[in-house]
């Protein structure tokens, strides 16, 4: 079977596919990752073969700077505007993501999906571009959802989808949607569904059995969360447990250093921690951490190292609230201390704090002596710990994606 991974350009929109990419390609399946921008190089660096579906432009980066200035020698003015669809910057100066990559990656994804000969879609449920591929290919779809913090089951989500843009969500009545499908002759069909994925534990908002939609009916499907963050060759001391203190990674994820304000907010979360009696991973490559000061001794600037291979040891994670971060500390049980940092951060700080495996920070309440007392109680007291474990147990016990593939791909052989 064939089967086609379209993704948004992010790593946390797109990363939680790979260990599906994985187990389909572990099972026999020929597999094709349709994504654009930077996240080309991230799934192929995973191993799998990938098409850029809008290879023109860099979207993330024109989310960030805007247009490019007019080429004086055009005669027209236009520059590069002429290789993007009409709308584009209007939605990149309206900071809309999600309604940018569902216009400049829809047609790229259809027809890589048509050369590759696609017997299937997998895609997650904030990418607008890999349902309405699927739907024009005329095959059917896994869609999966990528977060933590939300899904689709959740009636608060499905209610406020359309006031949400900033959250990933692209209703069907978005003006994008509507042009893309008038356009490409879709009318109002739907495409048809095999299943749906939370990948959530049972404690945190997800399944504990399959069961259907109460508004279609297609199956929503438990399974395991599996964290991939990259690779890397792993520093001496990520595979040997700290001795004597308790080791603290402290990540900014790769979207908060490089925004206004998130260099002084790491400065302050390294102030805050360097009064305690533990060892600091810090796990970035975004900032230039000349910008911080001296470091302080019980530091380690690890620079990029995946969370997978060192959150094993840690015994408290200090982040933004990314939902892949998020996910990857409850794989490992381990406590977190979340100061969110926009997007759907406050979602992820609110499931951590309710279940009870960490705390939160408010970004306007933070400062150094507040921070190191949340990170010290959440050392100290362990029943945060415990209720990590509980969820990692919950999650070890769910299908994996193995099984999720097994599973779709069997109903197709019906």
């Amino acid at each position: 079977m064939r089967i086609l991974f379209p993704a948004a350009p992010g790593y946390g929109l797109m990363l939680p596919l790979v260990p599906l990419v994985w187990a389909a390609r572990a099972a026999g399946h020929e597999v094709l990752v349709a994504t654009t921008a930077h996240m080309a190089k991230v799934a192929a660096r995973a191993g799998a073969p990938v098409v850029d579906v809008f290879p023109g432009r860099d979207v993330g980066e024109d989310l960030v700077g805007g247009p490019p200035d007019p080429d004086p020698g055009s005669g027209s003015g236009a520059g590069a505007d002429d290789a993007v669809p009409e709308g584009y910057w209007e939605l990149a100066r309206a900071m809309r993501p999600f309604d940018l990559f569902t216009l400049a990656m829809t047609r790229g994804t259809i027809d890589a999906g048509r050369d590759f000969g696609a017997d299937l879609v997998v895609h997650c449920s904030d990418h607008q571009a890999g349902r309405l591929a699927a739907l024009a290919l005329g095959v059917p779809a896994l869609e999966v959802g990528n977060r933590v913090s939300w899904s689709m089951r959740d009636p608060d989500v499905r209610e406020t989808a359309q006031h949400n843009h900033r959250m990933g969500i692209v209703p069907d009545d978005n003006p994008v949607v509507l042009r893309l499908r008038g356009e490409l002759g879709l009318g109002d069909r739907e495409p048809v569904l095999l299943g749906r994925v939370d990948p959530r534990a049972p404690s945190l908002g997800g399944l504990e059995h399959e069961e259907p939609d109460p508004h279609d009916g297609v199956p929503w499907l438990p399974m395991r969360y599996v964290p991939y963050n990259g690779g890397a060759v792993l520093p001496d001391w990520a595979l040997r447990a700290p001795g004597g203190r308790p080791r603290i990674c402290l990540t900014l994820g790769t979207v908060a250093p490089l925004l206004p304000g998130g260099a002084d907010a790491l400065r302050l979360l390294v102030e805050a921690l360097a009064g305690l009696d533990a060892e600091v991973v810090l796990a970035d490559d975004e900032t230039d951490l000349s910008a911080l000061g001296p470091l302080p001794d019980n530091l380690i600037p690890a620079g990029f190292v995946p969370l997978s291979g060192i959150l094993r040891d840690c015994a408290l994670v200090v982040h933004h609230g990314g939902s892949g971060t998020t996910a990857a500390a409850l794989h490992y049980g381990v406590p977190q201390l979340v100061v969110p940092s926009g997007a759907d951060n406050e979602l992820c700080a609110r499931r951590v704090v309710d279940r009870g495996v960490g705390l939160a920070v408010a970004p306007r309440e933070l400062d150094a002596a507040g921070i190191a007392e949340a990170a010290g109680r959440l050392l100290a007291d362990a029943s945060f710990r415990q209720a990590a474990d509980e969820v990692r147990r919950e999650m070890a016990g769910q299908p994996t994606p193995a099984e999720v593939i097994d599973r779709i791909t069997a109903a197709m052989a019906v």
